[in-house]
């Protein structure tokens, strides 16, 4: 017989485990399924979480996968493959298991796309970084690079300048008159420079970023190299189930309420499933709301089973 649980979670990452957290807590059989992939595996320390600041990703994780053991929620490192929608919902696993679930969350995150410049991908993580809040402080004050992969990108030129005053906007493929004046003046008044030309590739010693060498051979020293990857949402599941996506400048991510709940009964999303700019800290969060919201979900409808069953009073 196919085993039956209150809820499976898609996902063992930050929302994943932590609303595993909150549902064996709540004394439900909760099952995840986790592929093993975390979007901030390349980084060597996650930074911005209230007292786990500078801790490393892998660490975090497993000090998450020890806490929910605790209370009795079972882990496999396996990918679902389908899901079909009954009066419960079927989970197939790649490894071949079948499992039946009351409820879903849903925390597939996303995938980091990075722009083809040769050396690029080497050192994402490391000296080539995508986010301030995550890394500015640890390359403060060095010289940064600011990698252009769309008009979009001044945004990320602007940020960045409050972590170094030292900072090269590299339009790569973006056209000088794809930015507005507007964009211009900002970038001069936080003393950013502009410059023109296709970076064709990073310049490395002794294992680190020294420069960024445009197609005409000249050569910019950078010790860091921001760029802004194209987010790839991994909403295949939720697509296949029926759930209304919406459109966002980083792609189409599912409608959620306050709770992460989808438009498909019984499904919840968090994490980076449900937008691009979720930290660790935020999915965490959402991972918790989604099952604390699941918890009282569940009880009423047992209650109200229940009480059908008593017939009238």
């Amino acid at each position: 017989m196919t085993e039956k649980y209150a809820v499976v979670v898609i996902g063992g990452g930050a929302a994943g485990l932590s609303a595993a957290l909150v549902l064996g807590r709540a004394r439900h059989r909760t099952l995840v399924i986790d592929a093993g992939e975390p979007r901030n595996a390349p980084a060597a320390h996650m930074q911005g979480y209230l007292s786990r600041d500078g801790m490393p990703p892998a660490e975090f994780l497993a000090a998450g996968r020890e806490e929910i053991a605790r209370y009795g929620v079972e882990l496999v490192r396996d990918r679902v493959v389908r899901v079909e929608k009954g009066e419960d919902f079927t989970v197939v696993s790649a490894g071949g298991r079948s499992v039946r679930a009351r409820r879903l969350v849903v925390a597939t995150g996303l995938k980091d796309e990075l722009p083809a410049v040769p050396g690029l991908a080497e050192r994402f993580g490391r000296d080539v970084l995508h986010c301030p809040f995550c890394h500015g402080w640890e390359v403060r004050d060095q010289p940064f690079g600011v990698l252009a992969t769309s008009p979009a990108s001044v945004h990320q030129a602007l940020m960045v300048s409050q972590w170094s005053k030292d900072v090269r906007f590299f339009l790569h493929t973006v056209a000088e008159e794809e930015l507005s004046d507007e964009d211009l003046r900002r970038l001069a008044a936080a003393g950013v420079d502009v410059v023109p030309g296709e970076v064709a590739e990073l310049v490395t010693e002794d294992d680190r970023l020294t420069g960024v060498r445009l197609a005409d051979g000249t050569t910019h020293p950078r010790s860091v190299l921001f760029t802004a990857p194209r987010a790839v949402p991994r909403t295949g599941l939720l697509e296949r189930l029926g759930a209304e996506l919406h459109e966002t400048p980083f792609g189409a991510y599912p409608v959620v309420d306050a709770t992460g709940l989808t438009t498909v009964p019984g499904v919840w999303a968090a994490g980076n499933a449900i937008g691009f700019s979720e930290q660790v800290v935020h999915a965490a969060s959402g991972g918790y709301r989604a099952a604390s919201a699941i918890v009282g979900d569940l009880l009423m409808t047992d209650l109200d089973t229940a009480v059908r069953r008593q017939g009238p009073a």
